[in-house]
């Protein structure tokens, strides 16, 4: 796959292969990664590993249809080998003490916190995120209301350079207007996990997906580099990250 390159400010954007994209990235030069990475989730056998994620992620009657994007029908085995992967060569890029959030579902808790250590870092919890009871109910079952992020740091975290004190669990409802990912996360969100980066160092997102990351990246000062396979949401999250950067500077001019 041949990589894109766009840049607007200290904003960077790469479409391509995470991987190959990583791999070309500076040692130690990064200070945070921020990231929802596929889940290669919804089911175990080979039939519901191979539907599309609109299958498995959108209902039928869902009034707005979002692109698909790759990486949903990796089996366990394949999927926590990739992701150790992608860890390994997110720690290489980032310098010493920078924390790293990976968000994850129920059914892939347990290989997130699993591939978060095998890539060299250290495993420090877990923040749950309520998605409030605007969440389909289930007849008979627990709705499925809560995603989590697993967080760490590469080495010991910045601490005394960096002294602020977070929430361990968030609670915040999914807006279907305001999505433009079917999977996307708030915004809203990603504001309070970027809050866990000290000023001045730039966060990285290897699945930008519709650059929500990259929106609250902007908001709070912070240099960004997103890498995103489909072109699709290459295209959704440039534009996106392009009017978020303008409006940033127009308010800092005021």
């Amino acid at each position: 796959m041949k990589i894109k390159r766009f840049a607007i400010g200290n904003i960077v954007l790469f479409q391509g292969d995470a991987l190959a994209v990583l791999e070309k990235l500076q040692t130690n030069s990064l200070g945070a990664v921020i990231t929802d990475p596929p889940y290669a989730s919804s089911g175990s056998s080979s039939l519901t590993k191979a539907q599309p994620p609109s299958q498995k992620y959108q209902g039928l009657d869902v009034i707005n249809k979002h692109p698909e994007f790759q990486g949903e029908s990796r089996d366990q085995r394949s999927f926590a080998y990739w992701s150790s992967l992608w860890v390994s060569q997110c720690y290489r890029v980032v310098k010493t003490g920078s924390p790293i959030c990976v968000f994850s579902d129920w059914r892939q808790l347990g290989v997130t916190t699993d591939y978060l250590q095998s890539g060299g870092f250290t495993f420090n919890g877990i923040v749950p995120w309520d998605k409030t009871e605007s969440v389909r109910p289930a007849k008979g079952k627990f709705r499925a209301q809560a995603e989590y992020i697993a967080w760490g740091f590469k080495g010991k975290c910045y601490g005394d350079r960096h002294p602020v004190y977070l929430k361990g669990a968030l609670r915040e409802r999914v807006n279907p207007k305001e999505k433009l990912h079917m999977t996307g996360k708030p915004v809203a969100v990603m504001d309070h996990l970027v809050k866990v980066v000290p000023p001045g160092e730039t966060i990285l997102d290897p699945f930008m997906g519709s650059g929500s990351t990259g929106v609250a990246a902007i908001k709070s000062g912070h240099p960004f580099i997103g890498i995103e396979a489909s072109e699709e949401y290459f295209e959704i999250a440039k534009k996106r990250l392009r009017a978020a950067y303008r409006d940033s500077l127009r308010e800092n001019a005021q």
